[in-house]
């Protein structure tokens, strides 16, 4: 039954080859390839299917099902050997060619949009009228690579908490979390506009986005000016959200941080000027 429910937004075979897209460069992991290829192996396919991992984890179901999917498993084990064992590093210096480069990053935004619609009409068949978890299985069937980089970072034998995904969302993470929002307003019919053309609207958007981004080398997003301003609207401003930073530990009703810095300043200067008096005894 869940095939069948997931039988309309199957994709081509050709674009499981935006696999490349999703692996790490060698020059990241080619110590760990070398001394631990198993290692090695499982970053590259949580890389491939971290989504349908964490997706299948939300709902319950089991958390290898899709490695029964002997032709994925085996194209992304060929890619992940000739990206990290290839003479020379030729089929990665192909991959990074940017006109190819572009290419495979524009097939793996289809394919994550198609992944967040998959996500979407798969959690609504559990749960018709659960919202939440129409949004957050979208959201992981989109972006759940970026969501798994700690688990990843730990296989490979890096502990990184500063680099969590949901502290600092990247582009694709936080348009997959807008898209789950689309789609599930969609699929609770909210939204007056047919799945094929949010598909179409949402592709087009995605591909156009990243691909400019990609070619541009711009590391920024295009949902920045809006957050810029919408955030301080709805959660203050800039600054004053640097406060639970600023008094991380201090009880809700200590005094605030200007009066700690203006005391800890006066306590310094009176510490200096008895070792001075010292000094002069």
């Amino acid at each position: 039954q869940q095939g069948s429910n997931q039988q309309p937004y199957e994709m081509p075979p050709i674009f499981s080859l935006s696999f490349p897209s999703s692996l790490p460069p060698p020059s990241v992991s080619v110590e760990l390839s070398r001394r631990h290829p198993v290692a090695s192996w499982l970053c590259a396919m949580l890389h491939c299917f971290g989504s349908y991992i964490l997706a299948d984890l939300l709902l319950g179901e089991p958390l290898i099902d899709y490695f029964s999917n002997n032709s994925s498993i085996l194209l992304a084990s060929a890619v992940w050997y000739l990206i990290f064992f290839c003479p020379l590093d030729l089929f990665y210096k192909c991959v990074c060619f940017l006109p190819v480069k572009l290419i495979f990053v524009a097939m793996k935004e289809v394919v994550r949009v198609r992944k967040i619609a998959v996500g979407i009409h798969h959690a609504h068949h559990h749960y018709h009228h659960g919202w939440f978890i129409m949004i957050a299985t979208g959201w992981v069937k989109g972006s759940g690579v970026a969501l798994l980089s700690n688990v990843e970072q730990l296989l490979r034998g890096v502990w990184k908490p500063e680099t969590n995904e949901i502290l600092h969302m990247s582009f694709p993470t936080k348009a997959s979390l807008y898209g789950a929002i689309l789609f599930t307003l969609q699929q609770t019919r909210w939204l007056p506009v047919s799945k094929a053309s949010l598909i179409f609207i949402f592709t087009m958007f995605m591909v156009s986005c990243k691909v400019f981004l990609t070619a541009t080398h711009s590391h920024s997003s295009p949902f920045d000016v809006l957050e810029a301003y919408v955030c301080p609207v709805l959660f203050g401003t800039g600054s004053g959200g640097d406060h639970p930073q600023d008094n991380h530990g201090a009880w809700p009703g200590g005094p605030p941080s200007g009066a700690l810095a203006t005391k800890s300043k006066e306590e310094l200067s009176e510490g200096s000027r008895k070792k001075k008096t010292k000094k002069a005894d």
